[in-house]
């Protein structure tokens, strides 16, 4: 059989592929043991996931996936096997090729690591990128026919994972697929939209969602996604939610209810629909019959390809989407102040200036580092690491340094805005094509290694060249943007009125423009007049963007004036909210002096752990108490974080960030306080992921914050047995147990912990966790249902002031 490559993939997607079902739950029920490794297990029992795969074949499963899901080094080494990952993934990738008809495809399972990458976590981009790499490797090995990186939780894990499996696999197909809350987001906050945005711009064959939900959930998020969507879109829900019945865990859906739900998957526009946990052979055999009947939708005739985003929030540019302002303060031309804090190393200036725009309204946060004296790729990084977690909204890279580019799209989480690419020979042979790579969304430039040109016709030639060349690398007209090239009206009467008809022209293309504003004044008294006028007029010739200063109101006011005008603005609702109290909206433009209190506060909000003890300090100095610092200021501002945490007005990042900014602030006034402190210590909690399970990354953030709230923790670990968490809690003297599990297979663990408890006659609050526990659940074992880390927290401190 002739193998599977991207082309072909393309084409069998288009008539529809069915998927396999669960593996974990059927290799449960096969007799693998909880706890073990499961890829060392099914190479021990070959014969075990064999008749799986066997039997979704039956069903009607086209495209089957090997037993890898966990074979990467970092999974594999709390089994002390991350040497074996090469071995151990090529082999069930050749098993299992041998194992299913030739006219099955195989794809390679590729799952997380348990770990976070940068800029959120530890583990450094690279790093991440080389173990999927490695593990994707070996799979090409042994036979794989693509790729299924699945289960994903955090954009940029996914991102490192797509891009070390691209470069294992630069011909194989590679479908994406997350794993997306009830919120309708991940739990890094990541929104289905910005996922699909990143992975069907850096060339991913197919994306879409597994896992976490039912069908009918899922089905909402596929057809959110449908109209955006330029690559074919995957779903593979559970059979259900899981509910533990008579120390078992089981999914409500039987066969037909799901195949029943889970067609409706393909009216809402997937092409490849499967199963996940609980599903069988019998539910895939029962949703194969049922997707016969149901013919995929026709695909949007021109989807939206103008679009950039952060991991949360996606922006359109185009003729139709709202006039966005470019935050342009992160650059250090003219910024004295910036320019040393650069040289010497320094980047607060940098996440300051960030805030200060996201505060102020810009859509997007242009970057950039072009400065004599430093590594502009190395600074570039540098500013990503610390501007991504602590801002939402979408980045534009700015520069003309190769290094810087490929530093800086590799690795931001989410689609970049790139300024510019032009006609000169460096950056149409050096840049574009890291652009392209990354298919960022490029500004192209009319400038040529010649000069400038001093006409409308000239300049619209060397777009269409630029146009030409991007079409190269798969741009459309659509998935750019046009810089008319403002020049300042003080050395040429005619620059404003050579820009505009650029402008015009574009529009009449229907491709969207962007420009810097601030030039057209330079050298002229009165400049934000004359800047806040010719924003008008551009606007009204089809411009839709400038690179501005958001922190001055008038630039704002306009491009909300233009939005209300244009009818961007539906019913003109942003510029009522604006001008509603015009006298609160003045104030609130005005730059304030924060007390110090205030200032503490606001760095634990922003997750600034780098500023927050100079802030500390300069309450000390004023006289107050530690103890007050950390019960008036602290506390209060960690609950904060925590209550915009359960809004979703924060995600997981920003709770993180804050959560180690107070932990920094706390451990500094520790040694401070007074011997009664150790008295005010709240409830001591011992916290540890139950037998047979071996996640923690969950456990490990809600020890954070209950450390931050004065809880004393005690933390055990993962994969702990029912007795030693008692007998723990026992000689710890602790009232609180706390119980995480991720896992299906491993619920009934909680339950043994509790039962344990009552055997031996101990009154302990037990609070249970995780992806897989509900609150019939807990109700059941007779515990209390904690869904994240502010919920541990407000039931920790209940459970606190009963005793």
């Amino acid at each position: 059989m002739k193998r599977l490559d991207r082309t072909k993939f393309a084409q069998l997607a288009r008539k529809g592929i069915l998927l396999d079902g669960a593996l974990g739950t059927e290799l449960a029920k096969a007799g693998m043991p909880a706890g073990c490794c499961p890829e060392e297990w099914c190479l021990a029992h070959p014969e075990k996931f064999c008749a799986i795969q066997r039997n979704y074949c039956q069903a009607g499963s086209t495209l089957i996936y090997a037993p890898t899901f966990g074979c990467n080094r970092c999974k594999l080494a709390e089994f002390h096997l991350q040497d074996e990952t090469p071995r151990m993934a090529e082999e069930l990738v050749r098993i299992s090729r041998k194992n299913v008809p030739s006219d099955v495809w195989i794809f390679g399972d590729i799952a997380p690591t348990g770990r976070f990458v940068e800029p959120y976590g530890d583990v450094s981009f690279e790093e991440a990128e080389q173990v999927y790499f490695e593990s994707a490797s070996a799979m090409v090995r042994g036979g794989a026919d693509g790729f299924a990186i699945e289960t994903m939780m955090d954009l940029q894990e996914a991102r490192a994972a797509f891009l070390g499996t691209r470069r294992a696999a630069p011909d194989l197909p590679i479908l994406v697929t997350m794993t997306f809350e009830a919120s309708g987001r991940s739990l890094t906050g990541c929104s289905p939209l910005a996922a699909l945005t990143v992975f069907q711009s850096l060339g991913a064959d197919a994306f879409g969602c597994n896992c976490s939900t039912g069908p009918a959930e899922m089905r909402e998020i596929i057809r959110q996604l449908f109209p955006f969507a330029r690559i074919p879109l995957v779903a593979k829900p559970n059979a259900g939610l899981p509910k533990y019945l008579d120390g078992k865990t089981v999914f409500p859906m039987d066969a037909e209810s799901f195949a029943r739900e889970a067609s409706g998957l393909r009216e809402a526009g997937a092409s490849l629909v499967g199963g996940c946990c609980g599903t069988t052979p019998e539910h895939l055999s029962a949703l194969h019959r049922s997707l016969a009947k149901i013919p995929l939708p026709a695909q949007p005739s021109s989807p939206c390809g103008a679009l950039v985003c952060s991991p949360s929030d996606v922006r359109e540019l185009s003729l139709k989407a709202p006039f966005a302002i470019i935050g342009e303060r992160i650059n250090p031309t003219g910024k004295k102040a910036l320019q040393a804090e650069l040289r010497a190393g320094r980047l607060e200036m940098v996440r300051e200036f960030a805030l200060q725009q996201q505060e102020a309204g810009a859509a997007l946060l242009d970057v950039n580092m072009g400065l004599s004296g430093i590594c502009e790729a190395e600074m570039m990084a540098a500013a990503l690491r610390k501007i991504v977690p602590a801002v939402h909204l979408p980045l534009c890279i700015d520069t003309t340094d190769p290094q810087a580019a490929e530093a800086a799209l590799r690795l931001y989480p989410g689609r970049a805005l790139f300024n510019s690419i032009s006609a000169e020979k460096h950056r149409v042979e050096k840049i574009l094509p890291i652009v392209a790579k990354y298919h960022a969304m490029p500004i192209l430039l009319p400038v040529t290694d010649k000069g400038i040109p001093k006409t409308v016709e000239e300049r619209i030639a060397v777009v269409q060249r630029l146009l030409s060349l991007v079409a190269e690398y798969g741009y459309s007209n659509q998935d750019v943007c046009v810089d008319p090239l403002i020049m300042t009206v003080s050395a040429d009467a005619n620059a404003a009125k050579l820009s505009l008809g650029l402008v015009q022209w574009c529009a009449g293309q229907g491709i969207a423009t962007v420009c810097g504003l601030s030039n057209v004044s330079f050298g002229l008294p009165a400049r934000r007049a004359i800047n806040q006028t010719f924003l008008g007029m551009a606007a009204g010739c089809g411009l839709s963007a400038a690179i501005a200063n958001p922190l001055f109101p008038e630039i704002m006011e306009s491009a909300a004036a233009v939005n209300a005008l244009t009818g961007k603005d539906v019913r003109q609702a942003e510029w009522i909210a604006r001008n509603a109290d015009v006298a609160s909206v003045a104030q609130a433009a005005a730059p304030q002096q924060l007390s110090p209190e205030e200032q503490l506060r606001r760095l634990v909000l922003q997750g600034n752990s780098e500023a927050i003890l100079p802030a500390v300090d300069a309450l000390l100095q004023k006289g107050v108490a530690p103890m007050e610092i950390i019960d008036k200021w602290l506390i209060p501002a960690i609950t904060e974080v925590g209550q915009k945490y359960e809004k979703k007005e924060f995600f997981l990042p920003q709770l993180m960030s804050s959560a180690e900014a107070m932990q920094k602030a706390t451990a500094y006034l520790e040694p401070k306080l007074a011997a009664s402190r150790s008295d005010s210590k709240k409830t001591k909690v011992v916290f540890a992921t139950v037998r047979g399970d071996i996640h923690d990354i969950g456990k490990n953030i809600v020890i954070v914050m209950l450390r931050n709230y004065g809880f004393e923790v005690l933390d055990l670990g993962k994969d702990v047995p029912p007795e030693t968490i008692i007998d723990a809690a026992v000689k710890n003297d602790a009232h609180i147990i706390a119980l995480s599990a991720l896992m299906t297979t491993t619920m009934h663990s909680m339950k043994e912990t509790v039962e344990l408890a009552r055997a031996r006659k101990l009154n302990f609050t037990f609070l249970v966790g995780g992806a897989v526990v509900d609150q019939e659940f807990a109700e059941e074992i007779g515990a209390i249902y904690t869904p994240d880390p502010m919920a541990t927290v407000r039931a920790c401190e209940s459970a606190s002031a009963n005793l």
